[in-house]
C-alpha cells in the first residue's frame, strides 16, 4: 500500500521537473546554435573582405584564398574519390589509435590512482614520457614497427593516452574515501567498489580526459601524416601545399577542423548522456 501510495507522488514530481528542463532544452537551442552559426558567418565574412579587398596590415591577405575560392575548392574536393579515400584513412587511423588509448588508458589511470606501488613503478616511467611530443616519437615508430601505418596509429595511441590516463589517476585520487569505506562497511567487495564507487565517480574526469585526448590525437595524426603518411587528410593538405595549391591547403585545414569538431562533440555528448545524474547549472551544449 506504501508503494502505491508514493510512486504516484514521484511520478508526478518526476514529471513536473522534466517538463521544465525539456523547456529549457528547447530554448537553449533555439538561442546558442543560431548564434553559434551567426559567429561563423561572421568570422567567414571577414575573411572574404580582407582578401577580396587584398588588405596588408600586419598580415598580408592578399596572398591567400578567399573563403569563395577555399568554398570552390571544397565542392570539387567533394566529387572526387581520392577525398574520401583520405578522409577515410584518417578515420580509421585515429579510431584504431584512440580506442586502443582508452582501452589502456582508463584502466592504467584507475591503477595508477589506487596503487602505490604502480605509482613508485609505471608512474615514473609515465612520468619520464609524457613530456615527449608524440610526434617527436615518430622516427622511432619508423624504425620499430613494420609499416607506416602501424607507425601512424602508434603515434595516435601515445597522443592520446598521456591526457586520458593522467585525467583518469586524478578522478580517482578526487573521489571521497569515504564512498569506498561505506561500501566495504556494509559488506561490499572490491569489485564492488570498483564497479560502484569507482567507475561513476570517475566518468565526469575521464570524459574530460577523453575530449582532450581527442583533440591531441588529430593534432599528431595529421603531422604524422604530414612527415610519413602515403594517404590521409594531413597527406593531401601537405602534398597541396608542395605545389603551391593553397585553396586545397585550406580545405585540408577546414576538414581537419570539422573532424576534430565533431569527434570531440561526440564524446562531450555521450558523456554528458552517460552522467545524466550529475548536477548542472545551466545547458552548454
Amino acid at each position: 500500500m506504501a508503494t502505491a501510495t508514493v510512486t504516484p507522488a514521484l511520478d508526478i514530481q518526476t514529471r513536473s521537473a522534466t517538463a521544465p528542463k525539456s523547456a529549457r532544452s528547447r530554448t537553449h537551442w533555439l538561442t546558442v546554435w543560431p548564434l553559434r552559426i551567426l559567429v561563423l558567418v561572421a568570422a567567414a565574412g571577414l575573411w572574404q573582405f580582407l582578401t577580396t579587398a587584398d588588405v596588408v596590415l600586419w598580415a598580408r591577405f592578399d596572398t591567400v584564398p578567399s573563403v569563395t575560392d577555399i568554398a570552390q575548392a571544397f565542392w570539387t574536393s567533394l566529387g572526387t574519390e581520392e577525398y574520401y579515400l583520405d578522409l577515410g584513412q584518417s578515420l580509421i587511423r585515429i579510431g584504431a589509435g584512440f580506442a586502443l588509448a582508452v582501452g589502456v588508458g582508463v584502466p592504467a589511470g584507475i591503477l595508477l590512482g589506487r596503487s602505490s606501488i604502480a605509482t613508485n613503478t609505471v608512474g615514473t616511467l609515465t612520468e619520464v614520457l609524457r613530456p615527449i611530443p608524440a610526434i617527436a616519437l615518430v622516427p622511432v615508430a619508423i624504425l620499430v614497427l613494420p609499416t607506416d601505418e602501424a607507425g601512424m596509429v602508434f603515434i595516435t595511441f601515445v597522443a592520446a593516452f598521456f591526457p586520458i590516463s593522467v585525467a583518469t589517476r586524478h578522478a580517482v585520487r578526487a573521489l571521497p574515501t569515504i564512498w569506498e569505506d561505506s561500501v566495504l562497511t556494509m559488506g561490499g567487495r572490491k569489485r564492488d567498489v570498483i564497479l560502484r564507487v569507482v567507475l561513476p565517480g570517475i566518468a565526469p574526469g575521464v570524459f574530460s580526459g577523453l575530449s582532450v585526448g581527442i583533440g591531441v590525437a588529430w593534432i599528431c595524426l595529421i603531422s604524422a601524416e604530414m612527415i610519413s603518411g602515403r594517404l590521409g587528410v594531413g597527406y593531401r593538405t601537405w602534398q597541396a601545399y608542395t605545389v603551391v595549391d593553397y585553396p586545397q591547403v585550406f580545405v585540408g585545414m577546414l576538414t581537419i577542423g570539422i573532424l576534430g569538431a565533431l569527434t570531440s562533440g561526440g564524446i562531450e555528448l555521450i558523456g554528458r548522456r552517460m552522467t545524466r545524474w550529475l548536477p548542472r547549472a545551466q545547458e552548454t551544449r
